[in-house]
């Protein structure tokens, strides 16, 4: 039987990068679905196709960092006296949460905007601002806890 204690606030804070990372990912999938029914998913872009793997490494990096944060607040949780529960890295989490909270919110403008938006993309990135939201708040609570 262990009797370590466990970082709740640790646990909430990679439950909800958790959250986020399934609800993007869907954003994701949810994009590509109308393929499976023969409709394009192609969109007419600026971009010149040199380009391209620049945005994809972006891309990549974009949904690694909340897996790094995860694993980080996981480590946090299974370790509350180590390395990954210290202020410092509590704070990281805060702001990094902010940080991608306000990505979010910007894609979420953008995506109300666009006129052939859809609004099952539209309720999606809704749902996933709100727990960025959460998770700032758990990250502000973590940290100065």
């Amino acid at each position: 039987m262990c009797n370590k204690i466990v970082d709740s606030a640790a646990l909430r804070v990679a439950g909800l990068w958790g959250a986020w990372l399934l609800l993007m990912l869907f954003h994701v999938e949810l994009g590509l679905m109308p393929l499976f029914h023969g409709v394009s998913v192609e969109i007419k872009s600026q971009v010149a196709a040199s380009r391209l793997p620049r945005i994809f490494l972006a891309m990549l990096l974009y949904f690694l960092i909340p897996v790094i944060a995860m694993l980080l607040a996981l480590h946090a949780v299974s370790e509350p006296a180590g390395w990954s529960n210290t202020i410092p890295w509590r704070q990281a989490q805060f702001l990094l949460s902010v940080l991608y909270s306000l990505t979010n919110l910007a894609h979420l403008v953008a995506d109300i905007r666009i006129p052939d938006s859809r609004s099952d993309q539209v309720v999606l990135m809704l749902v996933l601002t709100l727990v960025g939201v959460f998770l700032n708040l758990e990250t502000w609570l973590w940290w100065q806890g």
